[in-house]
């Protein structure tokens, strides 16, 4: 998976978008029901951590290997979309780039 940029692409979107899920779905809740407001702040400080080098990967594939615009701007997108990096890896192992 590590040996192409789109397999790099690939897992740093996975790990991005797990961190994710992660944040919305426990951090929050045990924020807001079990009253641990530092979960979300490590949590969410990882988060952005992973964001950051998303986009630097994404601007890696980017150049790497031309990617169209629509591919880096739908990258882009799905980061903000629960589950989106998953479904975006599903669209990228059918495609011309696996």
């Amino acid at each position: 998976m590590l040996k192409s940029p789109i397999g790099k692409f690939r897992l740093m979107g996975l790990i991005e978008g797990l961190s994710l899920l992660v944040l919305l779905f426990i951090a929050m809740p045990l924020k807001y029901f079990a009253g641990l407001p530092e979960i979300v702040t490590l949590v969410g400080s990882l988060h952005g951590f992973f964001f950051v080098l998303y986009v630097i990967t994404i601007t890696y594939v980017t150049f790497k290997i031309r990617w169209s615009f629509m591919w880096a701007i739908s990258a882009f997108v799905v980061a903000f979309i629960p589950f989106g990096n998953l479904i975006l890896d599903a669209k990228l192992r059918r495609s011309q780039y696996s």
